[in-house]
């Protein structure tokens, strides 16, 4: 075999994860999970035209306790996309690129989505 003198990419072992890395792809994750949601959301607009027994079954679906847990995860997970994509709109601007820039905006993503997430929730159980 003849010697390749390119330089090779390194392993994932190689890598030091950082926190902006992994905000990189919790960006792709979360809008996979939002075109879950946006399934649930047509069985819900479906169950609504269909009457009382299909809305019935949904509704005793995602009141069980895996059914909210799915509504608090698809609620994180927009909110964890709409954050990353303003801070890559932010980023599009050219700002955001030194490295302490970078991993204070990553962090804020996940500050800003678990917090919205929390609000939004306790707002719509009355507690705040």
């Amino acid at each position: 075999m003849a010697k390749v003198d390119r330089p090779l990419s390194p392993h994932l072992q190689v890598y030091k994860w950082r926190v902006h890395m992994f905000t990189s792809i919790m960006h792709r994750a979360t809008g996979s999970a939002l075109a879950v949601g946006a399934l649930i959301m047509t069985w819900f607009l479906v169950a609504l035209a269909e009457g009382s027994a299909a809305f019935d079954t949904f509704m005793t679906c995602m009141s069980s306790p895996l059914g909210k847990l799915v509504l608090i995860g698809m609620t994180f997970a927009l909110m964890q996309h709409l954050a990353s994509g303003i801070r890559h709109l932010i980023m599009d601007t050219g700002k955001l690129y030194e490295l302490k820039a970078n991993t204070s905006s990553a962090n804020l993503t996940y500050v800003f989505s678990i917090l919205t997430t929390a609000l939004i929730w306790l707002f719509g159980y009355g507690l705040i």
